[in-house]
């Protein structure tokens, strides 16, 4: 396995990490909505308390409604470590279930119901990219770097981060990691979402001293072109946010002028700017919640949000942004109700299948790294 540069850590590329897949058996395969749901009850009812199954808020319907926990990642990473379940299934994506695994104890085992379920922008910043890239970097940059990485990351970046004397943020609590970051050195490193990045700068009133590195070019960047800079935000993105565009929200207050606009702020800058609300799931979950009866709000995030919103607030009207053009996120697609049972069926039988264990030393950094943000 590959050592880092500027790290005690051994690591590799998450497509290698990960690459224990599983056919789904055919007889999975044709499952139909009623027997999927009667079969897998059978199996939560005969796991009992040993199990605990947690839901993402951008999971399908078919999956959340089995889920004993639905919300963002690190609340249900809470969840499961407060619970004395042995199984933590996870339906979510890989660095989630990472996450899980750092903060359960021992005897817990986090599974995966796909282990197809990896998120494009976790891999826009791989561990051993960044390492490779941090000498440059911090050679560019005058003074200290403090490198903070998003919750959406891989164990092993949220490792490295802790060795270089950085953490881990949420998007509720990114600016205080900035100020947590800038209160023992001169520049943040922000990875892997530059928007989140950005829009957290733009809040602290650092735009001006803000720079995007770009990792993917081959040239990379002349030294002057990042000196001096304050916040450094590496070039990844979320697949879903990043389609929002402005002209969304123009034309949704054109149709509906009563409706209000809360969107996530892995969104563009100019699509945050323009709306009334900015904020994590669990902020836009609680808007929808608090808001009046017959008021109306259009939801700029993942489109299974929106529609359990809107299932869960009938008194609300809730619109997704982008209308017809919003789509789902095609990581957390994988995770297939027939994966879910196939998952459970096999815990009855004792077969463990799609384990997400992180390596005792990558564990032990990327709690560290979760434990001082815990301390904002």
């Amino acid at each position: 396995m590959p050592r880092m540069e500027t790290a005690d850590l051994d690591t590799d590329l998450s497509l290698f990490k990960y690459d224990n897949l599983e056919q789904l058996p055919e007889r999975y395969r044709t499952l139909d909505e009623e027997v999927r749901r009667r079969r897998i009850d059978a199996a939560k009812a005969e796991l009992g308390d040993d199990l605990v199954i947690l839901g993402h808020n951008y999971q399908r319907r078919e999956i959340v409604e089995h889920a004993d926990f639905v919300g963002d990642s690190y609340q249900l990473s809470r969840e499961a470590a407060e619970s004395d379940a042995e199984y933590v299934v996870f339906a979510g994506v890989t660095f989630m279930a990472e996450s899980a695994d750092v903060i359960t104890d021992d005897d817990q085992t986090v599974l995966l119901p796909s282990m197809e379920a990896s998120c494009p922008m976790a891999g826009m910043a791989e561990a051993l990219q960044v390492d490779a890239a941090w000498a440059e970097l911090t050679g560019a940059l005058d003074g200290d770097v403090v490198p903070v990485t998003y919750m959406n990351s891989y164990a092993d970046l949220k490792a490295f981060c802790a060795e270089q004397g950085g953490l881990v943020c949420t998007s509720s609590n990114a600016a205080d990691a900035f100020e947590w970051a800038f209160d023992r050195g001169d520049t943040v490193l922000f990875l892997p979402d530059k928007h989140l990045g950005e829009n957290t700068a733009h809040d602290l009133g650092l735009t001006e001293s803000t720079v995007t590195w770009d990792p993917w070019d081959p040239e990379g960047k002349e030294p002057s072109e990042v000196a001096g800079a304050d916040v450094v935000l590496w070039d990844g993105y979320c697949q879903v946010h990043e389609r929002f565009r402005v002209d969304h929200v123009e034309d949704v207050r054109e149709r509906r002028p009563d409706a209000n606009v809360v969107v996530h702020p892995e969104c563009r800058r100019e699509v945050a700017a323009a709306a009334d609300v900015v904020g994590s799931t669990a902020t836009i979950t609680e808007t929808v919640a608090n808001a009046d009866p017959g008021e109306t709000w259009a939801i700029g995030t993942e489109i299974h949000l929106a529609n359990h919103l809107d299932r869960w607030h009938p008194d609300v009207e809730v619109l997704p942004l982008c209308g017809d053009a919003c789509m789902d996120c095609n990581a957390m697609r994988q995770i297939d109700p027939n994966y879910l049972t196939w998952v459970l069926e096999g815990l009855t039988e004792g077969d463990e299948r799609n384990v997400v264990e992180v390596a005792p030393r990558e564990k032990e950094l990327a709690a560290t790294a979760m434990e001082r943000m815990l301390e904002l």
